[in-house]
């Protein structure tokens, strides 16, 4: 089998899952108790998060542990709303943002808050110049994706934290679920960045486990109250076997990430550029700095986007029709829709995604069984 759709989820790294399950079955206590397998349990938990501090770059004060990249946006999006209230009830999201973000931002719609969409251009990345002309004085926060989870476009973090350096009282929070691994930290952790979700499971972690970087000086409110776990921040008893697996996750998809990066850009270099020797293929991503290494979005016009996966599953090559969140509603991908693409070819659209253990073999044998496919497919081609 050829699994490329490490976007939706990659399969757990072997080491992880070692130590996911040995910390199951040495670690009993509860982290919050206070007997002494309590304590062990705290300090892996504390452990943990210096390690995924350490790899960041940034204070252990600044990590918490979530359930992953949905609650991580809902957390910030609505914790910032509910601190913030009193100054201001005026949110900015893009046109091109994960579900995560988009449904959190409008259900605070129902409470009296407003929000403003910012654009992005055909290519997929958001319209800074665009996006400044919607802050008001009442604007409490700017919401956006770092790498796009449906074409690949990498955001002008950069540029969005120069113009909201400007804007010193506005919570910047950016989803950084599909970047992890994939780009240099440094290209979007920047310093006017004060909220980074991330999930484990989109880098061989387990699932139902995460974090976010929360930005010492910075105040939400909690949206889980309880127990007082996590700082008093995120009540719940902590998942530990799960913590620390993804501190192990975390540390390996870092490891000689330069490579790893090199590496997937070439086996995407190649199918890009293979794939657009077919006459009915239209590519939605492109193989260049701007794009992340491990996303391709293309479609065979003519061809609906679930039929082509389920006949390239027949062969045992599984991909997806864009964003996992949303592929099983047979609709065009929302930022293939915002970047201006005709419907009959947003429909059209699938995702293949690499993972860092991606082969060029593994690319290549999908060219030949795309190839079958779109053989296959010649009689139902309509000009």
């Amino acid at each position: 089998m050829i699994y490329f759709d490490n976007s939706a989820t990659t399969a757990i790294h072997p080491l992880v899952l070692d130590t996911y399950v040995q910390t199951s079955r040495r670690i009993l206590g509860n982290p919050s108790s206070l007997h002494h397998l309590g304590s062990q349990a705290t300090r892996l938990l504390n452990q943990s998060r210096q390690q995924i501090a350490d790899l960041l770059g940034v204070s252990s004060e600044e990590i918490y542990f979530t359930s992953g990249g949905t609650e991580g946006n809902n957390w910030v999006i609505k914790g910032t709303a509910l601190e913030k209230k009193g100054f201001g009830k005026h949110l900015i999201i893009s046109s091109i943002e994960h579900a995560a973000v988009y449904k959190a931002a409008y259900q605070l719609e129902s409470l009296g808050f407003e929000v403003s969409v910012a654009p992005v251009d055909s290519q997929g990345f958001i319209d800074v110049e665009a996006l400044s002309q919607l802050i008001r004085p009442d604007t409490i926060l700017v919401s956006t994706m770092v790498v796009n989870n449906e074409v690949g476009s990498i955001q002008p973090i950069k540029e969005i934290g120069e113009l909201l350096k400007a804007y010193p009282t506005i919570h910047y929070h950016v989803d950084a679920v599909q970047a992890l691994g994939k780009l240099p930290i440094s290209s979007w952790l920047v310093d006017r960045v004060d909220f980074a979700t991330f999930s484990s499971h989109k880098f061989h972690g387990p699932k139902g486990t995460g974090f976010i970087f929360w930005r010492k000086g910075r105040k939400i409110q909690p949206l889980l109250n309880g127990g007082g776990q996590e700082s008093g921040q995120r009540s719940g008893t902590e998942n530990v076997p799960g913590v620390v697996a993804t501190a192990r996750a975390t540390r390996l998809q870092l490891e000689e990430v330069a490579e790893k990066i090199a590496r997937q850009s070439q086996i995407q270099a190649y199918l890009i550029d293979a794939l657009s020797q077919y006459e009915r293929v239209v590519l939605f991503s492109k193989a260049s700095a701007n794009y992340a290494p491990h996303i391709i979005c293309f479609g065979i016009k003519g061809i609906k986007g679930e039929v082509l996966v389920h006949a390239l599953e027949e062969k045992e090559v599984i991909i997806s029709t864009t964003s996992a969140c949303s592929s099983r509603s047979h609709q065009e991908g929302g930022t293939l829709k915002a970047m201006g693409v005709p419907t009959e070819l947003g429909t059209s659209a699938v995702r293949a995604s690499l993972n860092s253990q991606t082969t060029m073999a593994e690319a290549e044998q999908f060219m030949i069984t795309f190839n079958h496919v779109y053989q296959k497919f010649q009689q139902l081609f309509i000009d």
